[in-house]
């Protein structure tokens, strides 16, 4: 999962960087959608721009450490759903990262919106984490939920 999210992410930007916004523009694809051009140097929604736009490097080496340990742990888990998860995760922010690391900002172009109001804009990448964080979330929900039931199980199979 962790090369699929990163190839999607990398092929996705490349083709909105030198194929769709050339010239840079607003493409609206629905009332709700448009494909914008847009570079943050901070992190999650532009927080800490300033303190990241003169340091990415600082980002980057923290974001190598975390998909570090995403792996490590996709490795030891022996669980399907959490593995793919993590390997989202750990994909997109490898996206990211290289995407930082070459141009000192990362490329989103993905932008929602209701009205005149709009959520920052995105990329593949992002929408990556997001889904492997769902993912993981959800595995484990549903895993703890597996479990007592199991256990509730067990428990009046022992108490006839």
């Amino acid at each position: 999962m962790l090369v699929t999210a990163l190839a999607v992410d990398i092929l996705t930007k490349w083709l909105i960087l030198n194929v769709v916004m050339t010239p840079p523009r607003v493409i609206e694809i629905t009332p709700f959608f448009n494909l914008v051009l847009g570079f943050n140097s901070g992190v999650s929604f532009g927080m800490f721009r300033d303190f990241f736009f003169e340091r990415p490097f600082v980002l980057v080496g923290i974001k190598v450490a975390i998909i570090f340990a995403l792996l490590v742990w996709a490795m030891r888990t022996d669980k399907r759903a959490e593995a793919v998860a993590l390997g989202m995760i750990a994909g997109g922010a490898t996206g990211n990262v290289v995407d930082r690391a070459s141009r000192g900002a990362v490329t989103d172009f993905l932008d929602f919106h209701v009205g005149a109001w709009h959520w920052p804009a995105f990329n593949t990448a992002d929408a990556a984490i997001t889904i492997g964080v769902i993912l993981l979330l959800a595995s484990s929900i549903w895993a703890t939920k597996t479990r007592t039931t199991r256990s509730s199980a067990t428990s009046k199979i022992a108490t006839r």
